[in-house]
């Protein structure tokens, strides 16, 4: 019987890691056997990380926390979960290499992935021009013409976001009218750097090693055209990975797993979620790390008083 199970190894489950293996609490860190390091693992320079004034890359940084969680005593297992059963004193943990484990109580880290085009050049060149993170990553092109796929709010804000450093952004959407609210879409509208392109869609990314530029297709009448662009921030959602709890934890309107204020008490006794699977807003590293930090601490006290 473990202590602590944590599911998930981006900066909030490593950094869970860390807490409770000081805490003595010799937790298990069950990682994904294809995508350990989450989402940091597909960035190039991390500048914004604090610590790191040179800044460094987004493996590395998964690197680092990865060995001070293992330097305190957390224990890794490369495997994926493919069944949990959280609703009993004794939380039940399947992995995909046909293991069972047990435990007090389970830290759930498993993230968020950002939605994808689906477009085949679309991760070879992310971090050389693609981009689902205008805070990480909008730094790189300044002075440089861009492009923002969305038209929810956070298209709006990443494109407004993005005049900070860019010389013009493209907003370019599918249909002819936003889904944003109207105070998000007013900013956009109204700023002089971005244009919108209306009833268009990104067909094909262009670029050998870096974004050259993007084919559109009119989704009215199906013509195509080549816009000459350096970057494309990608901003039409993202996706928690609940799918091993959706139906054993309260989640939110938008599908997040549903915490306790600002604690990482989740509906069920025992259980805690922390990092981009409980935030739908701010989807940061450190935040994220944060959120690790009051998981191992909340669990801690749960086992106290218990």
């Amino acid at each position: 019987m473990r202590d602590v199970i944590i599911i998930g190894s981006g900066p909030a489950g490593y950094t869970a890691g860390i807490y409770t293996a000081r805490a003595g609490l010799k937790p298990l860190l069950i990682a994904s056997a294809v995508e350990a390091g989450g989402e940091l693992m597909k960035t190039t320079e991390v500048e914004n990380f604090p610590g790191f004034p040179d800044g460094l890359m987004g493996p590395d940084l998964m690197a680092n926390f990865q060995a001070q969680a293992e330097r305190f005593g957390t224990e890794l297992l490369y495997d994926d979960v493919i069944e949990v059963d959280l609703k009993g004193d004794v939380k039940i943990v399947k992995t995909a290499m046909g293991d069972t484990f047990e435990a007090k109580t389970v830290i759930l880290a498993t993230g968020a992935a950002y939605r994808e085009l689906g477009l085949p050049r679309e991760k070879e060149l992310s971090g050389h021009g693609v981009s689902w993170c205008a805070t990480c990553d909008g730094f790189f092109f300044r002075e440089k013409a861009i492009a923002v796929v969305g038209g929810g709010d956070s298209a709006m804000e990443e494109a407004n976001f993005l005049t900070r450093f860019a010389s013009k952004v493209y907003l370019i959407h599918r249909r002819d009218s936003f889904k944003a609210s109207k105070i998000m879409q007013d900013r956009a509208l109204n700023n002089p750097k971005i244009e919108v392109i209306w009833n268009s869609e990104v067909a094909e990314i262009l670029g050998e090693g870096a974004v050259s530029g993007v084919t559109l297709r009119n989704t009215v009448d199906g013509s195509t055209s080549d816009l000459a662009i350096e970057g494309l921030f990608i901003a039409i959602g993202n996706d928690p990975r609940v799918w091993l709890v959706e139906n054993q934890l309260e989640l939110t309107d938008e599908k997040f797993i549903k915490v306790e204020g600002r604690s990482s008490r989740t509906s069920l006794p025992g259980v805690f979620a922390a990092g981009d699977v409980i935030d739908p807003t701010y989807r940061q590293a450190i935040t994220a790390a944060g959120s690790g930090c009051v998981a191992a601490l909340d669990a801690e006290h749960y086992l106290n008083d218990h």
